[in-house]
């Protein structure tokens, strides 16, 4: 998917310069630039010392979806297992300061399939999974998705013809998989596309911009890499054993399976949501995500 490219505006600029001096005590920067980035506006700002750092301002509808005091809470607890940069400041409204991650590499598809980096991304997830934290923020895939329904609908965007019979396919599916006891819940990211893992000039991979982060079962996170980088059967394979440390059983694979389902489900419902705010952009990134879950739920009946 391509990059969503914005130029600085210049109406954030005092608004920029009044979290830097409350973080600060100093409004002053050597240079300013504008981050990628598909729905907040965040900026690399370098001080006159050098230092440099990430600023980011929440986008417009964002708080329909977001709560940011919950964000908030997981993206501390990164900072604090060390999968993402070291956080200065994060408000109420999702304004945030972070420590900008040195040197970073330039990001796509085939660098998140590399071994090394792939096997990265797994002891990160696990790091994550397994720290027997709970961060009481809830994500709740099908209670999100009937929201963002609302949302569509409130702001007369079309569904698609056959999303009837799509949702009726996903939630037998999630059913079918559940009878075997449904997933426990642990701290996820839920968001690890491409754009939200950083490879910093030592080779260090971080996963950054905890949004949608919450509870949720492990496999989501494992499945929407998968998806995001688009991982071939071997990829898969390589991710799941070196998360779990062993070869991965049949319902394990089930399990990463039907998440892939449940990954594009949600965030098709997201992308329409955006569309009375990023347009045609956002039609596209819908409308792919759409046509891949329709395959994938193809691609799952034949595991049988």
């Amino acid at each position: 998917m391509p990059e969503l490219v914005r130029k600085i505006e210049e109406s954030d600029i005092p608004e920029l310069r009044d979290l830097m001096r409350f973080v600060f005590g100093s409004e002053d920067w050597k240079e300013i630039s504008r981050l990628g980035g598909m729905t907040n506006r965040s900026y690399k700002i370098t001080r006159e010392d050098g230092r440099e750092y990430l600023v980011r301002i929440p986008g417009e509808g964002t708080e329909e979806m977001i709560n940011r005091r919950d964000e908030r809470k997981s993206t501390a607890l990164a900072c604090e297992l060390g999968i993402d940069s070291p956080l200065l400041y994060f408000d109420d409204d999702g304004r945030k300061v972070m420590k900008y991650i040195h040197d970073p590499q330039p990001m796509n598809e085939e660098i998140m399939r590399k071994k090394e980096n792939l096997v990265q991304a797994a002891e990160i997830f696990r790091r994550l999974h397994t720290c027997g934290k709970d961060t009481g923020v809830r994500f709740e895939v099908f209670e999100m998705a009937d929201l963002y329904e609302k949302i569509i609908r409130d702001g007369g965007v079309t569904l698609y013809v056959d999303y009837g019979i799509v949702k009726r396919e996903v939630m037998d599916i999630k059913a079918e998989v559940d009878r075997n006891g449904e997933a426990r819940r642990v701290p996820c990211h839920n968001d690890s596309l491409v754009g939200n893992w950083v490879l910093d000039g030592d080779g260090r991979l971080f996963l950054v911009d905890w949004e949608y982060s919450g509870m949720n079962e492990a496999m989501w996170d494992l499945s929407c890499l998968s998806i995001e980088a688009d991982y071939s059967p071997y990829n898969d394979t390589q991710l799941l054993n070196a998360y779990y440390g062993r070869e991965v059983d049949v319902d394990e694979k089930k399990r990463f399976a039907a998440a892939k389902l449940y990954v594009d489900y949600l965030w098709t419902l997201w992308g329409l949501t955006r569309v009375p705010f990023d347009g045609q952009f956002m039609q596209d990134y819908a409308d792919g995500r759409y046509n891949r879950l329709k395959k994938n739920i193809e691609a799952y009946r034949l595991l049988g």
